[in-house]
């Protein structure tokens, strides 16, 4: 279970810290749809994405790119490099650069999570919880 693992608790931290660093640095930008986003944000998004980069193409890269594992970045392996700069470029077709870029941190994350328990479910809390978080300081209306 993800809540065993000390790096889930870590990265959860780290999201607290960050979202008040960004909160201080950027301010809010309240939205009147906000519950709309936290309903896709939180409940959809993150299990389709989560699905589609780790179950699907982490594990692609991890059998099928196998003469690249010497891109190995410390813990982080290279199917899970390859598939974070994928995720976070394509999150600058929909979002402005400084945030699509911010991405890139959690999508690591995200996918060493994959990588040490070898299921979803850590990466998919994760990532709910990382959206919920961003959605409630930045865009909520109360």
């Amino acid at each position: 279970m993800p809540w065993r693992d000390g790096l889930f608790w870590l990265a959860i931290i780290a999201a607290g810290v960050y979202w008040g660093a960004a909160y201080l640095l950027l301010g809010r930008h309240p939205d009147p749809q906000w519950t709309q986003h936290l309903l896709y944000g939180v409940l959809i998004y993150p299990v389709l994405e989560e699905v589609v980069f780790r179950g699907l193409l982490q594990d692609l890269a991890h059998r099928h790119l196998g003469a690249l594992r010497a891109l190995k970045l410390g813990p982080l392996s290279h199917a899970n490099i390859l598939v974070s700069l994928l995720f976070t470029g394509l999150h600058f077709i929909y979002h402005p650069p400084l945030w699509a870029a911010s991405v890139l941190a959690p999508s690591l994350i995200f996918g060493l999570l994959k990588d040490r328990t070898g299921r979803l479910i850590a990466p998919i809390l994760l990532h709910m919880i990382y959206n919920a978080g961003d959605i409630l300081v930045f865009r909520a209306t109360f």
